[in-house]
């Protein structure tokens, strides 16, 4: 890599906020932010989860913030808004990457809770996020806000259809928070495909299968398959990109 390839990837003295970030792509994202430099507010449910991956990324030579909050919960996501600005006084990158797609017998057997859980999470979460940090973001430095969506918003299925349906809406704010903050702050989203995390143990092997055989790359991604597309939206080599739907799926038809 050119030093000035390796420079526009830099984030050198900047703090990122990931949620979900202490497993799976959330993980992997963090310690390659860290890598590049960043300082990284790491954020899920469980405090013991957090604490393991906050120690990751310092021994990597960075800070770290390890605060359990639930993406769902409203006022529990200002506390640690709060909580990042006390500790580090600024955020420059956030990355809503927190999800659920809970498995359910059949659609008409989908609850109201199962509903409020999913669209809590999925899609009220993230709103609540990009619009209390897009808003500090644009009246200070500016900043890049990352969403990372599903290419069920576009290929939904009756498998996951409440998760589809948040994650279209995450589509949506994307956009509509480019304009909202622009020109200080870029909102991008990544819309992932099957990546094998944790969550894919769930997957039966017809499902994987099908995912597989139907892909342009035959086959589900590896964690770490995230990071380039993470690293280009956190980065100044995005400068010029805003309100952008990148698919990170395999080639899924």
């Amino acid at each position: 890599m050119s030093k000035h390839a390796a420079n526009l990837l830099d984030l050198t003295g900047k703090v990122a906020l990931i949620t979900g970030g202490s497993r799976g792509l959330g993980h992997e994202m963090a310690l390659a932010f860290a890598r590049a430099g960043a300082d990284i507010v790491i954020a899920s449910r469980k405090a013991d989860s957090c604490a393991r991956a906050a120690l990751e990324v310092e021994a990597l030579g960075r800070k770290a913030l390890a605060h359990a909050c639930h993406v769902g919960d409203w006022e529990a996501l200002d506390g640690l808004v709060d909580a990042a600005y006390r500790r580090f006084g600024r955020v420059d990158v956030l990355v809503n990457n927190a999800g659920m797609s809970p498995l359910y017998p059949s659609l008409a057997e989908v609850s109201e809770e199962l509903w409020d859980k999913v669209l809590g999470v999925n899609l009220k979460g993230p709103f609540r996020l990009t619009a209390n940090v897009g808003t500090r973001m644009a009246a200070g430095d500016g900043g890049s806000i990352i969403n990372v969506s599903s290419i069920a918003a576009i290929r939904p299925t009756p498998m996951e259809t409440p998760y589809a349906a948040a994650k279209a809406g995450l589509n949506a704010l994307t956009e509509a928070f480019a304009h909202a903050f622009g020109p200080k702050v870029r909102v991008n989203c990544i819309m992932a495909g099957p990546f094998l995390t944790d969550i894919s143990k769930a997957w039966d092997a017809k499902m994987l299968q099908h995912m597989e055989s139907t892909s342009a790359l035959r086959r589900a991604g590896r964690p770490d398959e995230i990071v380039g597309a993470a690293l280009y939206f956190a980065s100044a080599a995005s400068s010029f990109t805003t309100g952008a739907i990148l698919r990170v799926d395999g080639g899924r038809p």
